[in-house]
């Protein structure tokens, strides 16, 4: 009567149909997530959270526990005020007469809105077997009245309805009439005549009558609430609940009908309980009433401890829940049950229904758009677990409910509807950064999974371009214990690009037992996560360590993801450190250090390769045209003092893009010294060094025109975008020995060889590495060391290993000549054009 009252016929219609638009897609959504797997306690927020994780389940938990508690109170203050109505002592009146004998005030109506609720809180004590018992009962009796209201509209004659109003005095009434079936009453009904509220005094609108409307729709959850109680919840909640919104979406429709063919506007306005007045059986509809309205707060009261009882149960909230948890002995939640009491008590407050029908509605609203949200985010997923024996329902369908429960949401009250959004916010935050993890599973990885997959697909490596190069790195990690930093380090220089840690085991899957890699997978993510590096890891067994490395070459990435680079440390005779120890990641008294990595190898132990295996891997990388880059000393960088030190003048970093091995062929610009200095400038664009300068050292001879090739390398650098200081640095000394070492006159043209004669890049590389003497290398050494302030770290160019493997530890000997005592360095060579100077 409210609702047609205010709102007309056509409105009604227009509501109910907007309300079960939106319910029916919910009930889609859950009957689908209700057939694919077993169901407990909880509902629809053990729906959600097994869906959608923890962080959602446990906000939505709690939006939906506040959204039953809250209806409960709403359905007790219904009661409330049809007891009133019918038992109330008359306003202006101090004494009743008859069976009017309830005094009327705010405190005398929460004091029966306290016994209406202590009666709901004994059934629920008792259990869910002997609510299930009640709830059918009284199931029973609102059929009989609803039958018995029916016939009414047919059997009663044309009568006048007195109407006492609570904002006049006693004396003063006003008629309301129920005509019988007629045409001009129900013309009359037709359209909307929104008036003021009798009950509170405020004026309705469409939002707010739709607000009070719906919270008798809310019922469809209350079979799903009982999922825990259900013996066959996948089989019984479907059935249950499309057969309750069928009937009653077809229930409110006649009565709306009937209602508006055969009452005027002034009864279904002034007096909500009109039906006793004109029933064939007066106390019937009363005990209907009454019946319907307990059955509702029961149903909540229950919902609501159910979902508490679950929440507890899941620890979401630690301690704060933990007395939830206690059951009797039959396995009632009892103490669930008087929390949800106790928190009913305090809404009952509020004092008037419509006052809280709002927020309420609100609560649903979201409740119901998560649930069609889970269904749509396990539709998308495309998961094959995903098997529901519901199949009528689509992500349309999800979607759909998720819009409808949104704008319906914001169109009954747009303060509610952000408060409560912004509430659920704060829940996830909370969630998020402080619950525990789950082994639920969390839908979000099946969707990123799905959508990284597609976008891997379309990722063609075919349509690579210079423009769009970025380091993806391959980093070869021994052991974590010692190369916590070179870790971090190389995280700085990927500039967005892939990261991979790679590590090798030394063994025969034909002689084990099983895997040994998968019980260290978990170590490595965590060690990932404890340094906060966006890495992947890739574990692999070999019989050699070179093997291992070519085997992390060929198969790591996936796609247009495949590492470009090399990333190795330094091959010299330095006692490993354990850098993990006094790592920042693990220096709080609350962290451990992961026991699972061995422990570092002694500095007389052997060696897991030899230094002709170790030049063989950088061959063996450039041959597969991979960039490499050589760290060296890295674990005694201490990024951390270093670059944020009130120092004048600010840290830098050294660059030196010249072959320093082969003096006589040093250039520029070739392709390994745009890649140096592409490094370089990655590292310089890192938030963590944007602090630090960048120093371009330019080596010249005499007579040779320093100024021109100043000028010239600054043009390629204001060309390439890079800001970097250029300083000239005279090395005649340096060169004299090499030439003497050659046997040539200094700037006299050298003896030339087949070696020489090839092209950089070729397959047979040049033997210059016997025409370096030791003394040259250590000059050049010291050369690099006189130049001050010393840098954080230094980039170096690294020559291309000989082509004559016996030449390789000679090789690698100079390299540690060469780099002894620089401190941080990283050698990089670049087989890849990786710089673009055009738009």
């Amino acid at each position: 009567g409210f609702v047609v009252g205010h709102a007309g016929l056509y409105q009604a219609l227009a509501m109910f149909a907007v309300a079960y638009f939106i319910i029916g897609m919910t009930v889609l959504s859950v009957c689908a997530i209700a057939t694919n797997g077993a169901l407990d306690a909880g509902g629809a927020y053990y729906m959600i959270s097994r869906a959608l994780g923890p962080e959602f389940g446990g906000s939505i938990g709690i939006m939906f526990f506040l959204a039953n508690v809250c209806g409960s109170a709403l359905y007790v203050l219904g009661l409330v005020e049809a007891v009133v109505d019918s038992f109330g002592i008359p306003p202006g009146q101090k004494a009743g007469t008859g069976v009017h004998v309830l005094p009327q005030s705010y405190w005398y109506e929460l004091l029966y809105g306290t016994v209406l609720l202590a009666l709901c809180l004994l059934v629920c004590l008792v259990g869910a077997s002997i609510y299930a018992k009640a709830t059918f009962l009284i199931f029973l009796i609102v059929a009989g009245v609803l039958g018995t209201v029916l016939v009414s509209f047919f059997a009663t004659r044309p009568i006048g309805v007195p109407i006492r109003l609570p904002y006049f005095n006693g004396s003063e009434t006003e008629n309301g009439s129920f005509t019988g079936f007629s045409l001009a009453t129900l013309r009359d009904n037709l359209g909307g005549g929104y008036a003021v509220d009798y009950t509170t005094g405020q004026m309705m609108s469409f939002s707010s009558v739709f607000a009070v409307m719906f919270n008798g729709c809310t019922g469809i959850m209350a079979g799903s609430n009982m999922s825990g109680d259900l013996k066959r919840p996948s089989y019984s909640i479907p059935r249950g609940t499309i057969s309750a919104v069928l009937f009653t979406y077809l229930v409110y429709n006649l009565l709306a009908f009937l209602m508006c063919a055969t009452c005027n506007r002034t009864l279904l306005q002034k007096d909500y309980g009109f039906l006793r007045d004109i029933s064939i059986f007066p106390p019937l509809v009363t005990v209907g009433i009454y019946a319907a309205t307990l059955s509702a707060a029961m149903s909540n009261l229950i919902g609501a401890s159910r979902i508490l009882y679950a929440l507890a149960r899941d620890d979401l909230f630690g301690r704060a829940l933990a007395l939830a948890k206690k059951t009797s002995a039959s396995g009632n939640p009892v103490m669930a049950v008087i929390l949800s009491w106790l928190v009913v008590q305090l809404v009952l407050f509020s004092g008037k229904l419509n006052t809280i029908a709002g927020v309420v509605t609100t609560f649903f609203l979201l409740v119901y758009a998560t649930v069609n949200l889970a269904c749509l985010a396990l539709e998308w997923a495309s998961a094959p677990n995903f098997r529901p024996t519901f199949r009528y329902f689509t992500w349309h369908t999800c979607l759909l409910g998720i819009a409808g429960c949104c704008v319906m949401m914001f169109l009954i009250s747009p303060v509610s509807a952000s408060a409560s959004l912004g509430f659920l916010l704060l829940l996830l935050l909370a969630l998020h950064y402080l619950s525990p993890s789950s082994t639920w599973g969390y839908i979000s990885q099946a969707l990123i999974f799905h959508q990284v997959r597609k976008y891997l697909l379309m990722l063609d490596v075919r349509k690579d371009h210079v423009k769009f190069w970025r380091p993806q790195m391959l980093l070869m990690v021994q052991n974590p214990r010692g190369s916590a930093r070179l870790i971090d380090f190389v995280n700085d220089l990927k500039k967005s690009g892939l990261y991979v840690l790679g590590h090798i085991e030394l063994q025969d899957l034909d002689m084990l037992p099983s895997d040994p890699l998968q019980p260290q997978q978990d170590s490595w993510l965590s060690l990932v996560d404890k340094l906060n590096v966006k890495a992947f890891v890739s574990l692999t067994l070999a019989p050699s360590v070179r093997h291992g490395v070519r085997q992390l070459l060929f198969t790591s990435g996936l796609g247009g993801m495949r590492p470009n680079t090399l990333v190795l440390g330094f091959y010299d005779d330095a006692a490993p450190q354990d850098g993990l120890a006094q790592h920042p990641a693990f220096t709080s008294a609350r962290e451990e250090v992961p026991l699972s990595f061995p422990p570092l190898r002694a500095p007389a132990a052997p060696k897991l390769l030899s230094a002709r295996e170790y030049v063989g891997i950088v061959a063996d990388a450039l041959k597969m045209l991979r960039n490499v880059l050589l760290a060296r000393q890295l674990e005694s960088l201490d990024k951390a003092w270093e670059l944020r030190r009130a120092a004048s003048p600010p840290p830098t970093i050294h660059v030196w893009p010249v072959n320093l091995l082969r003096p006589d062929s040093a250039r520029y610009a070739d392709t390994c010294s745009l890649f140096l200095l592409q490094m370089a400038c990655v590292l310089n664009m890192a938030r963590a060094w944007r602090r630090a300068r960048l120093r371009l050292f330019l080596c010249v001879e005499a007579g040779a025109m320093p100024h021109a090739q100043e000028e010239k390398l600054r043009q390629l650098l204001k060309d390439l975008r890079i800001q970097a200081q250029i300083q000239l640095v005279p090395w005649d000394a340096v060169t004299r020995l090499h030439w003497q070492t050659r046997r040539g006159p200094p700037g006299g043209p050298a003896p030339t060889g087949p070696e020489d004669d090839e092209e950089e890049g070729a397959v047979n590389f040049p033997a210059n590495t016997t025409q370096v003497s030791d003394e040259y290398v250590c000059a050049a050494n010291k050369l690099i060391l006189e130049q001050s302030p010393a840098p954080v770290v230094r980039f170096l160019y690294l020559p291309r290993p000989p082509a004559d493997t016996s030449l390789y530890p000679l090789y690698l000997h100079q390299l540690e000549l060469l780099t002894r005592g620089l401190g941080p360095t990283v050698l990089v060579h670049g087989v890849s054009a990786v710089t673009s100077t055009q738009l």
